[in-house]
C-alpha cells in the first residue's frame, strides 16, 4: 500500500464544504478516501470524470412550444407536492445579496 503524506488545500464555501462531508460521512467514508478516489479517476479517464458543461439559457414563455410550457408547468406542480420547493424569501434574499 502506497504511503499517503501528500496534502491537498483546498478553500470552498463553509456550507459546501459542511453538507458534502455530512454525506461522505453518512457514506461511511473520509474526505481523504474520496479525493484519492477523485483524483485516482482523473488519472483512469485521463480528465475530469463527470461532464462540465455551462446550463442552457431559459428559454422565455414565448419561446416555449405548448408542450414545453406544459411539461415545465407539471414540472413545477411535481416538485411542489414532492416538497422539492424552496421558500420564496430564502429564494430572493439568496439574489438580492450580491447585489
Amino acid at each position: 500500500m502506497a504511503i499517503k503524506s501528500a496534502n491537498v488545500t483546498a478553500r470552498v464555501e463553509p456550507e459546501i464544504k459542511q453538507e458534502a462531508e455530512s454525506i461522505i460521512a453518512e457514506l461511511g467514508l473520509s474526505v481523504s478516501t474520496v479525493i484519492n478516489s477523485l483524483y485516482k479517476q482523473i488519472i483512469l479517464r485521463r480528465g475530469i470524470p463527470y461532464t462540465l458543461t455551462l446550463p442552457a439559457e431559459p428559454k422565455a414563455v414565448s419561446e416555449m412550444s405548448k408542450a414545453e410550457f406544459d411539461l415545465m408547468m407539471e414540472t413545477g406542480l411535481s416538485q411542489a407536492q414532492n416538497g422539492e420547493s424552496l421558500d420564496a424569501d430564502k429564494v430572493f434574499d439568496e439574489l438580492l445579496k450580491d447585489i
